[in-house]
């Protein structure tokens, strides 16, 4: 998440949904700044508590969050975090360069660097982690054996100083270099010998010359650095950004997409989901997919962005970039791309805790029946069904719901059950019917709005 690093000149505006009286007076105002709006830190931590929160429940066992921060806000959010995930799940500070050659728009010293505070659900389940080798790297393993890949190199002049002659396999000895100085070696004789029994050493005439090469393995990859640099700046963000728009300056802060495609390299597996609740431009979905085609995943993203640019901004430059492999880089041929954009809808619940009917009835039905099921409602509603949801597990759950009066089961509005079950769960608004009698025929009453789940 890269939310606001509340500096005093973002303008955004606290619109959380609350009931507080002393914060809701906050509500819709432009945050000020320092001097300003004296109440400008508190807004910034009522705003990101909740979301922390909410992210701590959605994140995999597995997970990891990343928080993009600057120093305006960094201790408090520290605090936020430790509380939330727990200072044991704190692991590190990333540092990253977000600009290069200094700047004249700090006052004391060139601020050039940023920080990524990063946190995980269960630190302790946590593999260890690796950044994946690049292709260049990867160039130098020519040979495989059931061990894994490796490459063979030359350990002439070691440091370890360990000096004796070789015998090559035409009975040669190898003891001097070109300039008639004594060979060293990394490993003392007794290893070598044993090494070159096992095929760990192979010596080999190249050119007319022998050469003494070492089986080098490789590993998972390289560990990753608390340091991150020349992984794109806040620069190259904006001029990538210009590119995809044509030549349109559309956003002002967004992140180098190489800087979450590396994070994202770091603790994702191949069909992981990365979920961005600050989406901004939306640099997250480009660097996904710009990992996905480098090393073949299907990772997929959400996107979250409550700003008025949602539409016009963050899923107009997913678009752009999911047609153009000049920005995502070239593509498996059995790859396509594809995203949904959803506005988020009314409410299902007023402030006081009623339906709230200009949802529309068919949305609250579609939210019931998924609430019981954790299935879509598929079956449409019927004059002979006219409240039945749907069967499912053979139970069937019905919604007895009037707009503009109260539903009483009882006795006689047992005909709304128009299919047999083994179970009936029945919404309604009363309930005459005795418990024995319901006990008996497998009817369970809830009541609307009650015991409709919230989420």
């Amino acid at each position: 998440m890269d939310p606001p690093y509340n500096t005093g000149q973002e303008k955004w505006v606290y619109n959380d949904n609350v009931n507080h009286p002393k914060i809701k007076k906050w509500l819709g105002e432009v945050v000020g700044k320092d001097g300003e709006d004296l109440t400008r830190h508190d807004k910034w931590l009522c705003m990101m508590y909740p979301r922390l929160k909410l992210l701590s429940k959605l994140l995999a066992e597995d997970g990891v969050v990343f928080v993009s921060i600057d120093d305006n806000e960094h201790s408090s959010l520290l605090l936020l975090m430790d509380e939330i995930f727990g200072k044991n799940n704190f692991i590190t500070n990333f540092i990253w360069q977000k600009k290069k050659g200094g700047g004249n728009d700090s006052r004391f010293v060139a601020i050039e660097h940023e920080y990524v505070v990063t946190y995980a659900k269960n630190k302790k389940d946590l593999e260890k982690w690796f950044l994946p080798y690049d292709a260049k790297y990867l160039k130098r393993y020519k040979e495989k054996d059931d061990k894994g890949m490796f490459f063979w190199d030359t350990f002439m002049r070691a440091s370890g100083k360990q000096y004796y002659p070789i015998v090559c396999p035409d009975g040669s000895i190898l003891e001097n270099d070109k300039n008639g100085d004594p060979l060293s070696w990394l490993r003392s004789e007794p290893r070598f010998k044993s090494d070159l029994e096992k095929g760990e050493v192979r010596i080999i005439k190249i050119r007319e010359e022998w050469t003494v090469h070492f089986k080098q393995y490789k590993s998972k990859g390289k560990k990753p650095r608390s340091i991150l640099n020349n992984i794109g700046t806040n620069s190259d963000a904006k001029s990538s950004l210009y590119d995809i728009f044509q030549e349109q300056k559309v956003f002002d802060y967004s992140k180098p997409f190489d800087l979450v495609s590396n994070l994202c390299s770091i603790i994702t597996k191949d069909n992981d989901i990365i979920l961005d609740s600050f989406a901004g431009s939306g640099t997250t979905a480009q660097a996904v997919v710009h990992l996905n085609n480098q090393d073949n995943g299907n990772r997929k993203f959400i996107l979250v962005e409550l700003e008025e640019y949602a539409d016009r901004i963050t899923a107009e430059r997913v678009k752009r970039v999911l047609s153009n492999e000049d920005f995502i880089g070239k593509k498996n041929d059995s790859t396509e791309y594809s995203f949904d954009f959803y506005e988020l809808g009314k409410p299902i619940f007023k402030d006081n805790e009623n339906l709230n009917e200009e949802v529309g009835e068919d949305k609250i039905r579609n939210y019931i029946y998924y609430t019981e099921t954790k299935e879509p409602l598929k079956r449409p509603q019927s004059k002979e069904t006219k409240y039945l949801l749907d069967n499912y597990q053979d139970t069937g759950y019905y919604f007895y719901y009037e707009k503009d009066s109260l539903t009483t089961l009882d006795n006689n509005s047992l005909g709304i059950i128009t299919e047999l079950q083994e179970q009936y769960i029945i919404y309604a608004d009363v309930c005459l019917l005795d418990e024995a009698y319901m006990l008996n025929k497998n009817i369970i009453f809830k009541k609307i709005p009650r015991d409709i789940k919230r989420f």
